[in-house]
């Protein structure tokens, strides 16, 4: 996304993204400690989350907002710093972000199974 157009485009989902993990963070910890404070343990906690459709949407949408975030970051960042710019480094940046998304999405899906 080398034009103006696209680089707005960008940074409106680099900020949605972050609006979203700041939301999805607290509710994370606040979740947390509330359960360990109650006293339950990793094991009770994962017994909860298992079946629960709420939860596993939560955290993959949890898991795809912080693969794209970082995608894009990086991809900033290696613009800045070392020029890596254009089409293929686009997609590579876009990869990274769906793979890391994945790993997390696998994740939830392992809570909910």
């Amino acid at each position: 996304m080398s034009g103006a157009r696209g680089q707005v485009h960008l940074w409106v989902v680099q900020r949605v993204t972050a609006m979203l993990l700041a939301a999805a963070v607290v509710v994370h910890l606040v979740t947390i400690v509330s359960a360990v404070r109650g006293g339950l343990t990793a094991a009770e906690i994962i017994g909860r989350l298992q079946g629960h459709e709420g939860w596993l949407l939560f955290y993959v949408l949890f898991a795809l907002a912080a693969g794209l975030h970082g995608a894009i970051g990086l991809r900033n960042i290696a613009a800045e710093t070392i020029g890596l710019r254009g089409r293929s480094a686009d997609l590579a940046w876009v990869a990274a972000g769906l793979l890391t998304a994945g790993f997390g999405i696998r994740a939830a899906i392992g809570l909910y199974a």
